[in-house]
């Protein structure tokens, strides 16, 4: 089974977008953040269900959608997945945000 890593970029728009929908409603912004790590979980066993990000074309770097939002994530080997950010899927994915 493959290790999901959650990098300190992944994990501070994480708690960007809870902040932000926690304006409205708490319950909404923790219901987001289980719904983050229910969708990737999928990567454990099924790494490559994920599709190509259109703005890098390469094969490792990949994501899911969660609802609104793009969950980019990284191939590094077969025992781990780093997932890199979490991105509004309406707005451009800047590259530098990959690095």
């Amino acid at each position: 089974m493959v290790e999901i890593n959650w990098t300190e970029q992944s994990l501070e728009d994480m708690n960007n977008i809870a902040e932000f929908i926690a304006k409205d409603s708490i319950k909404y912004a923790n219901i987001q953040v289980e719904l983050f790590f229910e969708r990737t979980h999928i990567l454990k066993t099924m790494p490559l269900s994920g599709k190509i990000v259109p703005e890098m074309n390469k094969a490792k770097i990949r994501e899911l959608n969660s609802g609104n939002y793009r969950i980019i994530y990284k191939i590094v080997n077969k025992q781990r997945i780093d997932i890199l950010t979490i991105h509004n899927g309406y707005r451009l994915l800047k590259k530098t945000k990959l690095k």
